[in-house]
């Protein structure tokens, strides 16, 4: 009996030299808060999907930057909402994806950011520090995702980054 053996290399190698510094309340690499999707669109180019949500924001996916925008609808679509799990996420300089929550946080605590709620799913737990709106996904003690959102001031009105001097 004869067999083919089809062999298939893929290359998987992240992508080293891109910058996905995390910029608490103002955004992720060149992104601000703030801008709208041309802004977006003329860094980045056209997403890979796109799509909205139940609340009609729109949502941009990134597949080479592992990135997740969202345009808020009721903000005259401005990007007030970033997803990612990137290799090269970094904050404060320190790569945080597939380390320890306790870890990161214990840094952190050197740039003020000392106060967690932590919330569990099922195989997830989310670690939620509400002044820089930023979540610490993981799963299995090690963080696979981070979330970023623009922060609010003066009770309902974000403090968007982009456009400011």
């Amino acid at each position: 009996m004869n067999s083919l053996l089809t062999v298939i290399s893929i290359d998987v190698t992240p992508v080293t030299n891109m910058n996905m510094k995390i910029n608490p309340k103002q955004g992720i690499d060149q992104l601000l808060f703030g801008m709208k999707r041309a802004d977006v669109e003329a860094l980045y180019g056209k997403p890979d999907k796109q799509f909205k949500d139940d609340d009609q924001n729109v949502i941009y996916l990134y597949n080479s930057q592992q990135l997740r925008l969202t345009f808020y609808e009721d903000e005259d679509f401005r990007l007030g909402y970033c997803i990612s799990s990137h290799p090269a996420l970094a904050l404060f300089e320190s790569k945080i994806i597939g380390r320890t929550v306790e870890t990161v946080k214990s840094e952190l605590l050197k740039h003020q950011i000392k106060s967690w709620e932590k919330e569990d799913f099922d195989l997830a737990e989310n670690h939620f520090n509400e002044d820089n709106w930023l979540i610490l996904q993981s799963e299995f003690n090690q963080i696979v995702k981070v979330e970023l959102g623009a922060v609010i001031k003066n009770q309902d009105e974000f403090d968007w980054k982009f456009g400011k001097k």
